[in-house]
């Protein structure tokens, strides 16, 4: 997924946001059960900047599925 122009630009403009700020972004998808192939690239690169940060997403996300039944 990582090698993936629409990815990349998602990872990009995460690593230039503020820990709290992705949160917030996580956060607000929370409850929407829209899905594209854009949204998932969106989902994948968030969690791997949250985890990259050391923010604990396991309760939202398990390694292969991210949930959006509530906030972090």
């Amino acid at each position: 997924m990582q090698d993936n122009k629409t990815f990349q630009e998602f990872a990009r403009q995460f690593a230039n946001k503020s820990t709290q700020e992705l949160i917030n972004t996580f956060n607000s998808q929370v409850g929407n059960r829209g899905w594209t192939n854009a949204r998932a690239f969106h989902d994948q690169a968030l969690i791997e900047e949250l985890q990259r940060r050391n923010v604990d997403v396991s309760s939202v996300y398990d390694g292969k599925t991210i949930r959006f039944d509530h906030t972090l």
